[in-house]
Protein backbone atom coordinates (compact mmCIF):
# COMPACT_ATOMS: atom_id res chain seq x y z
CA UNK A 1 0.00 0.00 0.00
CA UNK A 2 1.05 3.66 -0.94
CA UNK A 3 2.77 5.32 2.45
CA UNK A 4 -0.48 8.02 2.15
CA UNK A 5 -0.65 11.35 5.07
CA UNK A 6 -3.30 14.19 5.30
CA UNK A 7 -1.56 16.98 4.72
CA UNK A 8 0.19 19.33 7.05
CA UNK A 9 -2.35 22.43 8.71
CA UNK A 10 -1.66 25.85 9.56
CA UNK A 11 -0.77 24.29 13.34
CA UNK A 12 -0.43 20.39 13.29
CA UNK A 13 1.59 17.77 11.17
CA UNK A 14 1.01 14.30 10.65
CA UNK A 15 3.02 11.03 11.37
CA UNK A 16 2.64 7.30 11.24
CA UNK A 17 2.70 5.92 14.96
CA UNK A 18 4.51 3.16 15.85
CA UNK A 19 5.97 1.69 19.70
CA UNK A 20 8.00 4.93 20.25
CA UNK A 21 5.04 6.28 20.56
CA UNK A 22 3.74 3.86 23.71
CA UNK A 23 4.40 6.39 26.61
CA UNK A 24 2.48 9.11 24.51
CA UNK A 25 -0.56 7.03 23.69
CA UNK A 26 -0.89 5.40 26.45
CA UNK A 27 -1.54 8.64 28.47
CA UNK A 28 -3.60 10.27 25.57
CA UNK A 29 -5.65 6.67 25.40
CA UNK A 30 -5.57 6.65 29.66
CA UNK A 31 -6.98 10.48 30.09
CA UNK A 32 -10.27 9.74 31.63
CA UNK A 33 -11.23 13.48 30.07
CA UNK A 34 -9.98 12.07 26.22
CA UNK A 35 -11.91 9.02 27.09
CA UNK A 36 -14.73 10.29 28.82
CA UNK A 37 -17.12 8.94 26.09
CA UNK A 38 -15.97 5.14 26.48
CA UNK A 39 -16.31 2.41 28.59
CA UNK A 40 -13.13 3.39 30.09
CA UNK A 41 -9.94 4.35 29.87
CA UNK A 42 -7.29 2.04 28.25
CA UNK A 43 -4.17 0.43 29.71
CA UNK A 44 -1.11 0.59 28.74
CA UNK A 45 -0.77 -2.92 27.04
CA UNK A 46 -4.33 -1.68 25.19
CA UNK A 47 -2.60 1.46 23.92
CA UNK A 48 0.17 -0.81 22.49
CA UNK A 49 -2.62 -3.05 20.85
CA UNK A 50 -4.31 0.19 19.01
CA UNK A 51 -0.75 1.26 17.56
CA UNK A 52 -0.46 -2.26 16.55
CA UNK A 53 -3.67 -2.04 15.04
CA UNK A 54 -2.91 1.49 13.51
CA UNK A 55 0.35 -0.04 11.90
CA UNK A 56 -1.74 -3.12 10.26
CA UNK A 57 -4.28 0.24 8.85
CA UNK A 58 -1.08 1.76 7.28
CA UNK A 59 -0.34 -1.79 5.45
CA UNK A 60 -3.53 -3.53 4.28
CA UNK A 61 -5.05 -0.03 3.25
CA UNK A 62 -2.69 3.35 3.65
CA UNK A 63 -4.08 4.66 6.29
CA UNK A 64 -5.08 4.58 9.93
CA UNK A 65 -5.20 6.83 13.17
CA UNK A 66 -1.73 9.03 12.81
CA UNK A 67 0.04 11.09 15.42
CA UNK A 68 -0.62 14.99 15.32
CA UNK A 69 2.07 17.06 16.41
CA UNK A 70 1.77 20.59 16.83
CA UNK A 71 4.65 23.47 14.91
CA UNK A 72 6.38 22.73 18.01
CA UNK A 73 6.97 19.03 17.49
CA UNK A 74 4.72 18.53 20.64
CA UNK A 75 2.52 15.38 20.45
CA UNK A 76 -1.00 16.50 20.34
CA UNK A 77 -3.07 13.53 20.00
CA UNK A 78 -4.17 11.79 16.65
CA UNK A 79 -6.58 11.93 14.08
CA UNK A 80 -6.85 9.55 11.15
CA UNK A 81 -9.21 7.43 8.88
CA UNK A 82 -10.02 3.74 9.78
CA UNK A 83 -12.61 1.12 8.47
CA UNK A 84 -15.75 0.71 11.07
CA UNK A 85 -19.02 -2.04 11.18
CA UNK A 86 -21.92 0.15 12.12
CA UNK A 87 -25.07 -2.00 11.91
CA UNK A 88 -23.34 -4.56 10.00
CA UNK A 89 -22.20 -2.48 7.05
CA UNK A 90 -18.81 -1.40 6.71
CA UNK A 91 -17.58 2.60 6.62
CA UNK A 92 -14.65 4.64 6.54
CA UNK A 93 -14.88 6.94 9.63
CA UNK A 94 -12.84 9.71 10.75
CA UNK A 95 -11.47 9.42 14.29
CA UNK A 96 -9.69 12.02 16.36
CA UNK A 97 -8.48 12.00 20.21
CA UNK A 98 -6.78 15.35 21.73
CA UNK A 99 -4.68 16.00 24.98
CA UNK A 100 -7.09 17.87 27.29
CA UNK A 101 -4.22 20.69 27.58
CA UNK A 102 -4.83 20.94 23.53
CA UNK A 103 -8.70 20.97 23.16
CA UNK A 104 -10.74 23.54 22.38
CA UNK A 105 -8.48 25.39 20.26
CA UNK A 106 -9.67 24.03 17.15
CA UNK A 107 -6.96 21.30 16.35
CA UNK A 108 -9.15 18.47 16.22
CA UNK A 109 -11.03 20.50 13.48
CA UNK A 110 -8.21 21.26 11.22
CA UNK A 111 -7.06 17.46 11.65
CA UNK A 112 -10.07 15.83 10.32
CA UNK A 113 -10.76 18.72 7.82
CA UNK A 114 -7.32 17.20 6.43
CA UNK A 115 -7.81 13.93 6.79
CA UNK A 116 -11.38 14.19 4.72
CA UNK A 117 -9.34 15.42 2.00
CA UNK A 118 -7.17 12.66 1.87
CA UNK A 119 -10.07 10.30 1.78
CA UNK A 120 -11.61 12.57 -1.35
CA UNK A 121 -8.71 12.36 -2.93
CA UNK A 122 -8.11 8.67 -2.82
CA UNK A 123 -11.71 8.26 -4.15
CA UNK A 124 -13.70 7.45 -1.30
CA UNK A 125 -17.29 8.54 -1.65
CA UNK A 126 -18.09 8.58 1.88
CA UNK A 127 -17.05 9.50 5.78
CA UNK A 128 -18.68 8.98 8.62
CA UNK A 129 -17.83 9.83 12.16
CA UNK A 130 -19.23 7.83 15.34
CA UNK A 131 -20.13 10.17 18.29
CA UNK A 132 -21.57 8.93 21.62
CA UNK A 133 -24.63 11.14 22.23
CA UNK A 134 -23.58 13.06 24.93
CA UNK A 135 -20.00 14.01 23.09
CA UNK A 136 -21.11 17.94 22.24
CA UNK A 137 -17.31 18.55 21.24
CA UNK A 138 -16.85 15.98 19.02
CA UNK A 139 -20.18 16.71 17.58
CA UNK A 140 -19.19 20.00 16.96
CA UNK A 141 -15.82 18.61 15.15
CA UNK A 142 -17.84 16.59 13.43
CA UNK A 143 -20.19 19.70 11.81
CA UNK A 144 -17.46 21.85 11.15
CA UNK A 145 -15.61 19.45 8.70
CA UNK A 146 -18.84 19.26 6.94
CA UNK A 147 -20.58 16.02 8.29
CA UNK A 148 -24.13 15.87 9.22
CA UNK A 149 -26.18 14.10 11.52
CA UNK A 150 -27.64 10.87 9.96
CA UNK A 151 -29.01 8.18 12.64
CA UNK A 152 -28.49 7.32 15.79
CA UNK A 153 -27.93 3.75 16.64
CA UNK A 154 -26.10 1.91 19.97
CA UNK A 155 -22.65 1.08 19.89
CA UNK A 156 -20.48 -2.09 20.21
CA UNK A 157 -20.46 -1.10 23.53
CA UNK A 158 -24.21 -0.19 24.73
CA UNK A 159 -23.76 3.09 24.03
CA UNK A 160 -26.47 5.51 22.55
CA UNK A 161 -24.06 6.54 19.64
CA UNK A 162 -24.97 9.13 16.63
CA UNK A 163 -23.71 8.27 13.33
CA UNK A 164 -22.15 11.89 11.32
CA UNK A 165 -22.05 11.18 7.59
CA UNK A 166 -21.37 13.27 4.62
CA UNK A 167 -20.68 12.47 0.48
CA UNK A 168 -17.24 13.16 -0.59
Amino acid sequence: MPHLLPDPTDRLTFRRMGPDDLDEMAALMGSPEVMEFYPRTKTRDEASEWIAWNERGYAEDGFGLWILNDDSGRFVGECGLSWQWVDGVQHLEVGYHVLPRFQGLGLATEAARSCRDLARTQGMERLIAIIHRDNRASRRVAEKVGLVMEQETVSAFGQPTLIYATSL
